[in-house]
């Protein structure tokens, strides 16, 4: 009497970077330099637990996106096994610092986080239906990480207004540079570009922050930093440009934020 050999099928490795961190590296800067500045400027008991719970929450998406993508184990159950221990531990993080947030300044510097749920759920959605790459959730993210810098202002009692001037500041920054990284890409490419968006959201950034520094509610130095950024934009895109890999770029964008967050802090404190 013969026996068959069980039929097996071979197991893709699981790489546990893949399912742990955002594949999105432009993300990171969008996530701290909102995070850095707050820090530096209204730096409160609260600040490091809404710095934890916004990191927590940056970091939950991608093994969300890999249960979602993977079907909660129906394709692979090693990865999804994976991805939910990482998305509870994440989970924790995140509620570790609402906790705190909760304990020592109150709940009313989570108002940022409040009205930013809708981008948030809306984020879950795209991530559901695999459109992650898409311009409009890359938007609707950024505007999400910068309410960071909101949240640290009103847990060092800034007034409102102040808040979110800051909060504008870094969501138009922000706003501005995926459109120019995105169509330096596609120039880079040699795929079809446009210079316009990119070009009017520098303008759009530029407006808003000299509006802000008019009124009083953000420093006069961030308008150079600006400046600089809607320069870039325009030389970045132009035949005379110097060609550079999505590496190149991406080290660069670093460079300009760093730029706009020193703007604010140095701005600020001294006044300008």
């Amino acid at each position: 009497m013969s026996h068959s050999a069980p039929i097996t099928t071979p197991r893709k490795d699981v790489r546990v970077r893949q399912v742990a961190l955002p594949t999105e590296h432009g993300g990171w800067a969008f996530l701290f330099e909102p995070l850095a500045a707050g820090m530096a400027i209204a730096f409160s008991s609260g600040a490091p637990w809404i710095a934890l719970l916004t990191v927590g929450a940056f970091l939950t998406r991608q093994p969300l996106k890999v249960l979602i993508a993977d079907r909660f184990g129906m394709r692979n159950k090693a990865r999804a096994n994976l991805a939910l221990r990482i998305f509870l531990g994440y989970g924790a993080i995140f509620a570790l610092g609402i906790a705190g947030t909760l304990f020592t300044v109150g709940v009313q510097p989570l108002l940022p986080f409040v009205l930013v749920l809708p981008f948030a759920v809306f984020q879950i959605y795209i991530d559901a239906s695999g459109q992650s790459r898409k311009l409009i959730p890359e938007l609707t993210g950024a505007i999400v990480m910068s309410a960071s810098i909101a949240s640290i202002g009103l847990s060092a009692n800034m007034p409102f207004a102040n808040a979110v001037a800051l909060w504008t500041i870094f969501a138009s920054r922000s706003i501005a540079s995926i459109l120019y990284v995105r169509e330096r890409l596609r120039l880079e490419k040699g795929k079809p570009y446009s210079r316009m968006m990119p070009a009017a959201a520098h303008v759009a950034a530029l407006f808003l922050t000299a509006s802000l520094a008019y009124y009083g509610l953000s420093p006069f130095l961030t308008i150079l930093a600006m400046s600089a950024l809607f320069y870039r934009s325009i030389s970045g895109l132009s035949p005379g440009r110097s060609k550079m890999k999505a590496m190149q770029i991406g080290v660069w964008e670093i460079v300009y934020g760093i730029m706009v967050v020193l703007s604010v802090v140095i701005g600020l404190y001294a006044g300008f």
